[in-house]
């Protein structure tokens, strides 16, 4: 059965979402897969520890002082919550500019809870509150530390972007001059690659003793809080599961988890990028991994604070229950 995310109403499917899994080992053998593994998407926010590993591997992280904290922001797509903004301003004076240098544009907070920073609360949307804005903080550092201009630092001819595909592209295993290049929703460079190669740089990020990979890994999974927000699937799995799973999601349905025990890396696409569909796509992965004898999840249930990832309500405009989103079928192991 092919593998899915099937949206209900009332007791019948309603509609059908598509999904593409490669579940990676880092020698780059692929032991599960669903859909196809060697699907071209981009990679859009799920990149992000890579994109900051130069900022480790150059030596910007240590002159400007960025400690875990830090690193967990420049590898975030954060909820923009207080403790998010502030971090980014942080980062922005450690390295002596200020917001206006962001190139990164407002958007409305990723969490609907946080009204205060939306038009409608009555909040002014500034480029900090973005969910990138600490990517882009790091991309700065790296650029004053290197000397190079601060001014279009995310555009593709700039040294910067140059050093962020460099790593991808050592990451993931794939020539430079074969990864996409576009522009992503935040304006800086985003990378076009098979599922099958984001799911080797994760199943690297996890496994490496490489001290850049060690130092993002660490800082990820020290700081959930900071790499996405509470209430979020990234937050509540990497807190529910400490040092067993690392989760970064990426826009239009893109999901990436490194789980450094199990040495597997993970890359997921829901193919008509429904986000929403994207959660329970990545814990129904998980779920058939420890099925199977590949990952150790203790217990045989998701805590609370994940379970309501598992499978979401479809709720009408009287608040209503009408259905909900889940997954359905099976991934192919490999032998």
């Amino acid at each position: 059965m092919e593998f899915r995310i099937e949206s209900t109403r009332g007791q019948l499917v309603e509609s059908v979402h598509r999904v593409s899994v490669a579940v990676v080992d880092p020698d780059g053998r692929v032991v599960a897969r669903a859909g196809d593994p060697a699907l071209v998407s981009f990679w859009r926010s799920a990149a992000k520890p890579f994109q900051a590993m130069p900022l480790v591997s150059d030596g910007a992280a240590d002159q400007f002082g960025f400690g875990p904290r830090e690193l967990a922001l420049a590898c975030a797509s954060h909820s923009s919550e207080p403790v998010h903004i502030e971090l980014a301003d942080h980062m922005l004076r450690l390295i002596g500019l200020t917001e206006q240098d962001l190139a990164c544009g407002p958007h409305p907070p990723l969490a609907g809870t946080l009204t205060d920073l939306s038009p409608r609360g009555g909040g002014a949307l500034t480029p900090r509150s973005s969910n990138c804005s600490g990517k882009h903080a790091g991309m700065l550092a790296l650029a004053r530390f290197h000397g190079w201009p601060t001014a279009g630092y995310e555009r593709e001819a700039h040294p910067v972007q140059a050093r962020c595909l460099e790593a991808i592209s050592i990451w993931s295993g794939q020539p430079r001059e074969t990864i996409r290049l576009a522009v992503d929703g935040c304006t800086a460079v985003c990378h076009g690659l098979p599922l099958s190669a984001m799911a080797l740089a994760y199943a690297r990020l996890g496994s490496s003793d490489d001290s850049p990979a060690v130092r993002i890994r660490d800082a990820m999974m020290g700081h959930p809080g900071l790499v996405a927000g509470g209430g979020r699937l990234c937050t509540d799995l990497m807190a529910a599961y400490p040092g067993l799973v690392l989760a970064k999601v990426g826009a239009d349905g893109i999901y990436g988890a490194a789980l450094p025990a199990a040495r597997l890396g993970v890359a997921i696409k829901v193919e008509d990028g429904d986000m929403r569909s994207a959660r329970p796509a990545l814990l129904a992965v998980l779920r058939q991994l420890a099925e199977k004898g590949l990952l150790a999840l203790p217990g045989a249930d998701w805590p609370a604070a994940v379970a309501h990832h598992a499978e979401l309500p479809t709720i009408n405009t009287r608040g209503e229950v009408t259905g909900v989103l889940r997954a359905a079928g099976a991934l192919h192991f490999s032998h």
